[in-house]
């Protein structure tokens, strides 16, 4: 059974309940309506409970049929159609009396979002014997992992420099970052044919694709399956062939990247926060000069994969709403946000400005993008750790085409948190705790030799081998295993941020005399010339004021010092 929130005005939190049954949205009437029977719909939702309920068609009046009627749930049960009622279709309601849920704004660990794409939807819509088998290959000759679609045919990873159909769509003009080519004697890719259909003979499952260009997902587009035998299908056409323009981060050669930043230049700025990977974030948007988020009403899809093609990824896996990636600081600048999907920026899209009451950063939008599979996890790895997230780090250098990697550690020398970030992000295991310089205590691999030093991270990196580093001349002091870096990494992190307004509201200046700053005087807390005192006569002239730190991250902020090694003071 589907269930959904509609309606409007709602937050993505609550709405009009509606059902999906005998392939027809309907409504659920209010008579007899409980608490309890929202908590069932909130859980099917994916939320953790729910806060209330609304009644009188509070969200609008839905349309269609009234499913069900006179419900009554216990609120253990798994779906609402497990609850007694009058049965399906049986109601003696109009739609203005349309039940509404609303829900806690927390979702239930590891549930998936509603508003994800779920990449094997393709798979579900045809039957075990003729399944589209769709692999991409990164010209490096190796099946893509990024559509999940299926393992990928023998032959397909022997082409080399190819995109074999399962990239995210074609055919849409002007699309960035794809650059569509039809494949056929005009094509301009006559070598790649002719490699197809000498290597393999090709078995054509899918036909008739026809997009929009504003879909998220090729799945999503009009297409027929091949039926029964297929030997002789696609008798007047050839295999559908597409050429990806790589995004900004994915070029490679400074010219290309010059080029990019030329091209971006007097755009409006966009750009994402807080999340671990590349391409994950929460959405923020330059106006004037300063930065701010986006309110999450009607927050979706299509809005999403805008973004995550201004930015020169794919389209959006995932619309995430509710603050998921943390919340942001400063002005809500966008609210209400509704693209077409063919839209080159979120700033051409219709949008409402808003007010401070409109909405809070508890609200701030996200997105998870589709990125293009680089790799780049198979060339790093971590050992000796008690866990998976933690280890010294071992990296991957001279992978040549058909050549074993040769496996060596990090230098420790200069190694610190923003070369962690880099490392965790290439492992996919979130942010970094730690980067700690020793790892004598994780001397548990075979793997002694020094390989890189003089790692330099910026933080943005997705590989280690993307930072500035020594090469292969290696300039390491301590080349000893003890010395080599490590990493602890986190699939989530604490974000604290000092509230400054407070500081700047309260602070105040005070000559305090110096016989009632003996205490302070011990624990350093004066400048240096307190010493020169004529103590306890005179005085010392103090900058007070009050603080305020707020955690705005997804994690709870815990000490690196565990309460049992705290010391009490009685000056502080």
């Amino acid at each position: 059974l589907r269930v959904r929130l509609a309606g409007y005005p709602r937050k993505h939190n609550e709405g009009r309940v509606e059902l999906f049954y005998n392939d027809e949205w309907g409504t659920i009437c209010d008579d007899d309506f409980t608490l309890a029977n929202a908590h069932v719909l909130c859980r099917h939702l994916g939320f953790v409970a729910a806060t209330g309920w609304a009644h009188s068609a509070k969200y609008g009046k839905g349309v269609g049929r009234i499913w069900l009627d006179n419900v009554n749930c216990a609120g253990g049960e798994k779906s609402i159609g497990d609850c007694k009622h009058r049965g399906w279709g049986n109601s003696d309601c109009s739609h203005e009396e349309d039940a509404g849920v609303i829900c806690k704004d927390e979702r239930i660990p590891g549930f998936k979002d509603s508003n994800v794409i779920e990449v094997r939807k393709l798979r579900d819509r045809a039957p075990q014997s003729q399944q589209a088998r769709l692999c991409s290959v990164c010209g490096r000759a190796s099946c893509s992992r990024q559509e999940e679609l299926g393992p990928c045919p023998t032959d397909c990873a022997q082409v080399p420099g190819s995109l074999w159909v399962g990239v995210w769509m074609w055919g849409r003009p002007g699309a960035a970052p794809l650059r569509a080519v039809r494949a056929g004697p005009a094509s301009g890719l006559p070598s790649l044919r002719r490699l197809f259909t000498e290597r393999q003979q090709l078995n054509y499952r899918l036909h008739s694709v026809s997009c929009a260009g504003t879909e998220v997902h090729l799945s999503m587009c009009a297409f027929e399956f091949y039926r029964g035998n297929a030997s002789a299908a696609c008798g007047g056409g050839s295999p559908a062939v597409v050429s990806c323009a790589p995004g900004p981060q994915f070029a490679t050669g400074s010219a290309n990247k010059k080029k990019q930043r030329q091209q971006q230049q007097g755009q409006p700025r966009i750009r994402l926060k807080g999340g671990a990977k590349v391409g994950e974030g929460r959405v923020e948007v330059l106006k004037g000069s300063e930065w701010g988020t986006i309110c999450d009403d009607r927050w979706n899809l299509l809005s999403a994969s805008v973004v995550c093609r201004e930015l020169g990824f794919g389209s959006a896996k995932e619309a995430l709403t509710g603050a998921r990636m943390g919340q942001g600081t400063g002005p809500i600048h966008m609210n209400e946000v509704q693209c077409l999907g063919t839209e080159k920026s979120l700033w051409s899209c219709p949008f409402k400005n808003i007010t401070q009451e409109d909405c809070k950063h508890t609200e701030d939008v996200a997105v998870h993008c589709n990125v293009p599979y680089m790799g780049y996890e198979t060339l790093i790895r971590l050992s000796g750790g008690r866990s998976r997230f933690e280890g010294r780090v071992e990296v991957a250098v001279g992978a040549g085409a058909g050549e074993q990697p040769h496996w060596g550690l990090v230098c420790g020398e200069g190694w610190g948190t923003l070369e962690a970030m880099v490392a965790c992000r290439q492992l996919g295991l979130g942010f970094a705790n730690h980067g700690l310089q020793e790892t004598w205590y994780w001397d548990a691999s075979n793997v002694t030799e020094m390989v890189l030093s003089g790692v330099k991270c910026t933080g943005h990196e997705m590989s280690l081998s993307h930072c500035q580093h020594h090469g292969s001349s290696l300039n390491c002091r301590n080349t000893g295993t003890r010395f080599a870096a490590g990493v602890i990494c986190s699939e989530t992190a604490s974000d604290l941020l000092l509230h400054a307004p407070l500081v700047q509201e309260t602070a105040y200046i005070e000559d305090r005399p110096l016989h009632m700053l003996y205490c302070a005087a011990e624990e350093n807390c004066l400048s240096s010339s307190a010493r020169l005192a004529n103590w306890p006569y005179g005085h010392r002239r103090l900058l007070r004021f009050s603080s305020q730190i707020h955690n705005n991250g997804r994690a709870d902020f815990r000490p690196k010092a565990g309460r049992h090694s705290w010391v009490w003071h009685e000056c502080h």
